[in-house]
This record gives C-alpha cells, structure tokens and sequence, in this order.
C-alpha cells in the first residue's frame, strides 16, 4: 500500500527524497520504495522517518 501520508510529510517540509533519505542514512531508493509501497521499512527506520518528519508513528505508519 503507498505510503502517501509519508510522501506528503516530507513535502510539507520542503524535502527530496534523496534530503530524507541522508537524514536517515539510506538510499532515495529506499525512501521511494517505501512510498511506493514497495518495500516495509523496519520499526528502527520508520521510527529515524518519523523523528526526520516530526511526526508520530500512527501519523505515518498506522492504518487508521
């Protein structure tokens, strides 16, 4: 499923994937694949996600 609460956090906040993804220190492949729903990051990464995008796991990650 695409991750577009997380696409549009990091829009807010002016940032490229490739801003986010050495805020967080992986690939701007990887934050793509997360936004595309390709690829289920690990808590630790969702967790350095959230802290980058000053937002909280269930803002983010959880299914309302």
């Amino acid at each position: 499923m695409k991750n577009l609460r997380m696409k549009a956090a990091r829009a807010a906040l002016d940032l490229s994937q490739q801003q986010l993804a050495e805020l967080v220190g992986v690939s701007r492949q990887t934050i793509n694949a997360i936004e595309k729903g390709d690829y289920n990051p690990t808590i630790r990464l969702c967790i350095a996600i959230c802290r980058a995008l000053n937002r909280t796991l269930d803002e983010l990650f959880w299914e309302a």
